[in-house]
């Protein structure tokens, strides 16, 4: 049986709508699956909210009488067809439950209802909040109480004040001739590109990058120059702006993998200072 057609059943368990024997075996089913049990918790809950929204109404003295003659002039239906309740542990196939085809227009049109049940439950709420006054008094929202607040202007902040270093290059070189590499720092991000022009890398050998600064008694090293055209890194983090505009930058030729010593241990080939390659923007 389809999931619509469970769906269908349970909401016309929680109508009342079912008969005696077919209630009964709806009651069997939901003790031995707990997904059938939890689909009549919420029609359960889906038709009490609806239940709560309309006042009671006293029927008719008559009313009973009508419903006698018509119970006595109705035909009697066939049966809910229900397999027989057997435990939890071995509960039958979905499939297996119960054979319910001749039912299945009925569950739909049930089904059918309960979308016209939600929508008139949307308009309830509609009604709720525009006209409050047609509800009952016990479901009306209760009135809110405005309050008035005096507003006090207050002053848009000041746009942030832009990064007043812009981006420095030195050229890393022996001598007047033609440079051997190129380095780039972004001192607002502390970061570093060295880019290889002239140098070419020596087997066996690595270039090795130092800062070089009268704040520090040796040399900083700022890792290897790879053997690619650009190599980046994020080096400069642990030194501040006037460290990194101030110093000297030099390339020395050390061991693979790095001076051992952590200061150079092979000869300096190349130095440079940098200078302003972009100017900051201007403050407004």
């Amino acid at each position: 049986m389809a999931d619509e057609d469970f769906d269908a059943l349970a909401a016309e368990y929680v109508l009342g709508t079912l008969t005696a024997e077919e209630r009964a075996s709806a009651e069997q089913l939901a003790a031995v699956d707990a997904g059938f049990a939890g689909r009549i918790a919420a029609w359960e809950r889906r038709l009490g909210t609806l239940e709560a929204m309309v006042e009671p109404v006293e029927p008719p003295p008559e009313t009973w009488s009508r419903i006698r003659e018509r119970i006595a002039e109705a035909q009697p239906q066939a049966g809910l067809q229900l397999p027989e309740v057997v435990p939890a542990a071995a509960a039958p196939a979905a499939a297996d439950v119960v054979v319910l085809t001749q039912r299945a227009r009925r569950w739909r049109g049930v089904a059918a209802l309960s979308g016209a049940m939600a929508a008139a439950l949307l308009i309830a709420l509609g009604i709720g909040r525009y006209r409050p006054e047609l509800l009952p008094p016990e479901l009306r929202p209760p009135v809110e109480t405005k309050v008035i607040e005096k507003i006090v202007e207050v002053p848009a902040p000041a746009p942030p004040v832009p990064p007043t270093v812009g981006r420095f290059v030195a050229v890393l070189q022996r001598d007047a001739g033609a440079p051997a590499f190129l380095l780039t720092v972004d001192v607002d991000n502390r970061t570093l590109t060295v880019r290889r022009v002239a140098a070419t890398p020596e087997a066996g050998r690595s270039h090795e990058l130092w800062l070089i600064s009268d704040r520090f008694p040796a040399p900083r090293s700022l890792g290897l120059v790879g053997a690619a055209e650009f190599t980046q890194r994020a080096a400069l983090a642990a030194y501040d702006q006037d460290t990194i505009n101030s110093a000297t930058y030099a390339v020395s030729l050390e061991p693979e993998g790095g001076s051992p010593t952590g200061t150079p241990t092979g000869p300096v080939l190349f130095t440079g200072k940098l200078v302003e390659a972009v100017p900051p923007p201007p403050r407004p």
